[in-house]
């Protein structure tokens, strides 16, 4: 009689595939709440104790770890290995159905203890898996409740499961496991020694950044980002950039309480505006760059009703449309035209994590960069001081400017984005090629650059937009000729003492 080694955390589907190996003569033995849990519903189960003839100890630390379930477990389909087993009298164990303690679970409850974490950290179980997949040739090994239906098919059928599949299933599930533990151990840490991310596919991609370039949206393994929870009411599949611009453009949407819209094209954005509802927000959003628009990413952190669909359809298009919600009517709007408009309805983002970019041979990692709000640490350093409007408009210049690719310079008026210089090496040309797009709407606005500006031509260029205020982190050897330069044209300038690049 086959033998089934089954001990699992998760009980999903756990009576059906146990009465399924029952049906196929398999002997079945347990441990403690699987156990019970087996009894309960009427099924033969024996105690693992009884196999290895020694009890459970420590309080059920030690339940597994035996030669007779291990060896059971790890022998070869051998001559000898079989040989062995008789002498010592161990049956051997051809499947193993077993998942781990819900430790991550238990670490993400708020005011869980070390004791508590400890306990959670399955070793019986670990061993269990690596032992059942390194001998797969001759051992069936699951730990997805969602293969069980698959698993009891084969064996009906009188073939093999696919062992080589479960088994890699099995050891990337401890790999996880073990893994988060590690983030576990260094939560506080800033930059521990090793960086331990498993990572799962969650959705096929159109396609990559071209459309040779084969795309997937992976998400760390146990955890769950807004994404896993955005519904597309309709559009073609999303590509690469369709995701990488809408969390850009969404995040920065999200950042403001008051209703805002973002519009994003190519990592940066060419427009943002706050407003009393979402239709102002956009249309203002909209009015800061309308040829950098077409094809972008549209984002609101206010739902969208009919009115708001009809201003977005009625402009050139956008690729994606991304907000909290969606009245009735703005769905039946959305439907009526361009059908390969993509619409999303995403909960709100949670925080960003740390960074990752490749580089030869590994990856460089930081923390994410985060754009404090309020004034906290700021200081005016000009004659001249910001009113109350200016230092709004101050604000969100410096938080647009944070989400646009460096060098960057950002012009603001009236709650409205009306110039955005992004991604150039020069911070004069980001500045100029920022009021070239205004084309004199910053006049009496706001001026933000993400980094200290090394001479005055920078603050020139900020002048001759006509803003009355600049925000900048300040720092240079030359601060006091910018300083200069903005006193000599009447401009109130904040030094933050933070820098916000972005590549």
């Amino acid at each position: 009689m086959p033998r089934a080694l089954v001990s699992v955390s998760d009980k999903q589907g756990l009576v059906s595939f146990v009465t399924g190996l029952v049906e196929l003569d398999f002997e079945i033995v347990s441990t403690g709440g699987t156990l019970r849990a087996l009894h309960e519903a009427g099924l033969p189960a024996r105690a693992i104790s009884d196999a290895t003839g020694y009890p459970e100890i420590l309080g059920g630390r030690v339940k597994t770890l035996h030669p007779a379930v291990h060896g059971g477990i790890l022998a070869r389909r051998t001559p000898e290995h079989r040989a062995q087993l008789q002498e010592l009298g161990i049956h051997r164990i051809g499947l193993v159905a077993v998942n781990l303690y819900p430790f991550r679970q238990t670490v993400s409850r708020s005011g869980v203890t070390l004791d508590e974490a400890l306990e959670q950290i399955d070793i019986g179980g670990s061993t269990l898996l690596r032992a059942a997949a390194k001998n797969h040739p001759s051992v069936t090994v699951v730990v997805d409740p969602g293969d069980y239906p698959a698993v009891l098919a084969a064996l009906r059928q009188g073939r093999d499961p696919d062992r080589r599949a479960l088994a890699r299933k099995a050891f990337a599930h401890t790999a996880a496991y073990d893994a988060a533990v590690v983030r576990y151990l260094d939560l506080g840490t800033d930059q521990p020694e090793t960086i331990h991310l498993t990572l799962e596919r969650a959705a096929d991609l159109r396609y990559g950044e071209n459309p040779h370039q084969a795309g997937a949206r992976y998400r760390e393994e146990g955890r769950v980002g807004f994404w896993d929870a955005v519904t597309q009411h309709k559009g073609k599949a999303l590509s690469y950039l369709n995701l990488f611009d809408a969390d850009t453009a969404y995040r920065l949407a999200c950042e403001f309480e008051e209703p805002a819209c973002a519009i994003v094209k190519h990592a940066n954005p060419c427009g943002v505006a706050v407003g009393e509802g979402a239709l102002e927000a956009y249309r203002h959003a909209f009015a800061c760059d309308p040829k950098s628009a077409f094809g972008g990413v549209v984002a609101l952190n206010r739902p969208v009703d009919e009115v708001v669909s009809e201003a977005i359809m009625a402009n050139p298009k956008a690729d994606v449309l991304i907000s909290p919600g969606y009245a009735d009517g703005a769905l039946r709007a959305l439907a009526r035209r361009r059908k390969e408009f993509r619409v999303l309805e995403a909960p709100a983002p949670g925080p960003p994590g740390p960074s990752l970019r490749r580089i030869d041979g590994g990856f460089l990692v930081q923390e994410a960069d985060h754009v404090p709000r309020g004034r906290l640490g700021w200081r005016v350093v000009t004659r001249e001081e910001p009113t109350e409007s200016e230092w709004r408009d101050l604000e969100m210049a410096n938080l647009i400017c944070a989400y646009t690719s460096s060098n960057a310079v950002v012009l603001v008026a009236d709650g409205q984005a009306v110039g955005v210089g992004a991604g150039q090496q020069s911070r004069v040309d980001a500045g100029e090629l920022a009021a070239r797009k205004a084309e004199g709407r910053a006049r009496g606005g706001a001026c933000a650059s993400d980094a200290f500006y090394p001479f005055r031509d920078g603050l020139d260029a900020a002048a001759a937009a006509g803003v009355a205020a600049v925000i900048q982190p300040g720092g240079s050897v030359r601060d006091d000729e910018v300083i200069a330069a903005a006193d000599e044209y009447g401009i109130a300038m904040v030094f933050t003492g933070r820098r916000h690049f972005r590549h």
